[in-house]
């Protein structure tokens, strides 16, 4: 088979094994994991619909999925319960966060029933305070007061409200932002946020930190005509600039200031936590009309992010903890994503070569590694601090085998189609591609 065939039938083949793993108890619902000594998990988790291992995830995989071909009477009916359970839910949910909450739901149903997302954007703006929305989350020691970031917080919402669209979106994104003004500290070179007003360490990155922060600023001041948003967000870069590395041609930012007392590489290169996702600040700021920041083009540090990636030696595990997760929060399909995303957005041919090919030795090394059998594919990644060092099969959309598909899918249908391949854009990235390729965000062509 080509390259595209081969990714296409691996996809397919671990979409089966996912859909496999779906269980029923009041509605759909997926084990995060499978481990061998334990198949069949008793109960559901309590983030059984989210949309960062739960059922919300199986929303982006089945309208990936539809783009290649049209859904089965079995994912059709998958994609009615799913709907279902989450407009449900969304009616009493109190958790907003776009991947374990509210704003995960109006993602999913925006996805799967265009216009059922309503209930969910309803939802958070009247839960709304002018300090942003109250998390459920357990993370902070003494409080369930509101986070900021892309995940969990503030800025994911504003996010997922802007990309829905609806009635609601402008408010839920204005009271977001201003929220995320007040909490931004001033640092000598701009501003920056912690996962909350205080916090002394911090991710700078995209998926917790200033890069996403600055990103949902960026893009709701574009759609808004809010010049503080915007200026906020260049200040955001600003800072980043100040902390990261410039160094041979280009640009990273610390996982963690200050160095984390655990045991983590200093730099990474995800979509959580590296220059692959902190890629999409200087995209936003581009989509916003920002030209500079610091003297530095907006356009060639987005290009410098991503040369640092290709020149760090992903997905290769060169060392123990350099490279040992395959999914999309972590690891090398959300890599291959953001490569992708990169590849249908630039002018030059020869770069979108370069970085298609890319793309392609993310989905080589995801064919390499997957585990196949007659109930399809998975991928098994490793934590080497333990032994055994494997850790079980995931099924979810950031951790396992139904984001790897959906990448999979959309690398083989741009090798097939082109570069001019329709793009299934999420609230985390659409602003990344040319506005003509994007199928769900409202207002664009269809």
């Amino acid at each position: 088979m080509d390259g595209a065939a081969t990714y296409r039938d691996l996809a397919e083949s671990a979409w089966s094994w996912v859909l496999g793993q779906v269980r029923e108890d009041d509605g759909p619902w997926l084990p995060d994991s499978v481990p061998d000594d334990d198949p069949d998990p008793a109960q559901p988790a309590d983030d059984r619909d989210s949309l960062y291992a739960g059922i919300a995830g199986l929303a982006p995989a089945l309208a990936e999925i539809a783009r290649s071909r049209e859904l089965t009477d079995t994912e059709q009916e998958l994609r009615d319960r799913v709907v279902a359970r989450l407009t449900e839910q969304a009616a009493v949910r109190v958790e907003p966060s776009l991947y374990d909450g509210l704003a995960g739901d109006a993602t999913a149903l925006r996805l799967l029933a265009p216009g059922a997302e309503k209930v969910a954007l309803d939802r958070l703006a009247a839960l709304a305070t002018p300090d942003g929305w109250p998390t459920t989350i357990t993370i902070r020691p003494d409080s369930h007061a509101p986070l900021t970031d892309i995940v969990m917080g503030t800025a994911g919402i504003v996010l997922a409200a802007i990309w829905a669209d609806g009635e609601q979106s402008a408010t839920i994104a204005t009271t977001g932002c201003e929220a995320l003004l007040a909490a931004a500290d001033r640092t000598p070179a701009g501003l920056d946020w912690g996962m909350w007003p205080g916090h002394p360490a911090r991710g700078p990155n995209y998926s917790h930190g200033t890069a996403g922060i600055a990103t949902a600023l960026a893009v709701t001041g574009a759609a808004q005509g809010r010049q503080d948003f915007v200026d906020a967000a260049v200040e955001g870069a600003q800072h980043l600039l100040d902390v990261g590395s410039l160094e041979d041609g280009g640009f990273v930012v610390p996982h963690t200031i200050p160095p984390s007392t655990r045991e983590v590489e200093p730099v990474t290169y995800t979509w959580c936590h590296g220059p692959a996702g902190t890629s999409y600040l200087f995209a936003a700021l581009g989509h916003a009309g920002v030209q500079t920041v610091a003297g530095w083009d907006v356009a060639e540090l987005r290009e410098r992010c991503l040369h640092s990636v290709l020149a760090s030696g992903v997905p290769q595990r060169l060392r123990p903890g350099f490279w040992d997760n395959d999914g999309r929060c972590c690891g090398t399909a959300g890599v291959g994503e953001v490569l992708l995303d990169a590849a249908q957005d630039t002018s030059d041919p020869a770069r979108s070569a370069q970085l298609l090919s890319a793309a392609e030795l993310m989905g080589e090394a995801l064919v390499e590694r997957a585990i196949r059998d007659d109930d399809g594919a998975r991928w098994r990644f490793v934590e080497y601090r333990q032994e055994p060092p494997l850790l079980p099969p995931g099924t979810s959309w950031m951790q396992g085998a139904a984001g790897i598909a959906a990448f999979l899918l959309r690398l083989s249908r741009v090798l097939r189609d082109g570069l001019e391949a329709p793009v299934v854009d999420r609230p985390d990235q659409w602003w990344a591609v040319p506005a003509g390729l994007l199928t769900v965000h409202a207002g664009a062509p269809r």
